[in-house]
C-alpha cells in the first residue's frame, strides 16, 4: 500500500514540477520580452541625446556668433554717437519712434 502511495505521489511531484517549470519558462520568456523593449529604449535615449547634445552645440556656436555681431554693432554705434554727437543720437531715436508708430498704425488699422 506504501508503494502505490509513494507512486502518486511522485506523479503529483512531477505534475507539479512541471506545472512550475513552464511557468518559470512563461515568466522567462516575458522577462526576456521585457529587458528586450528596455534595452531597445536606452540605445534610442542614447541616440537622441547624441543629437540633444550636438544640436545644443550648434545653438551655442550660433549664440556665441550673434553675440559677437551685437558686440561689434554695439561699438559702432558708440563710435557713431561719439563722431556725430547727441544730434545723430536725437535722430536714431525719432527714427525709432517713428518705425514703432508706423508699425502700430499698420497694425491697428488693418
Amino acid at each position: 500500500m506504501r508503494r502505490s502511495h509513494l507512486g502518486s505521489e511522485q506523479g503529483g511531484y512531477q505534475y507539479t514540477n512541471q506545472l512550475l517549470e513552464e511557468e518559470n519558462e512563461r515568466l522567462e520568456e516575458s522577462l526576456t520580452g521585457k529587458v528586450k523593449a528596455l534595452k531597445s529604449m536606452t540605445i534610442d535615449i542614447g541616440h537622441e541625446v547624441r543629437e540633444q547634445n550636438k544640436m545644443l552645440g550648434e545653438m551655442d556656436t550660433d549664440f556665441e556668433s550673434t553675440g559677437g555681431i551685437l558686440q561689434s554693432t554695439m561699438g559702432r554705434l558708440k563710435a557713431i554717437t561719439r563722431a556725430g554727437g547727441y544730434k545723430l543720437m536725437w535722430y536714431m531715436i525719432l527714427f525709432a519712434l517713428f518705425v514703432f508708430f508706423v508699425c502700430w498704425m499698420i497694425i491697428r488699422f488693418r
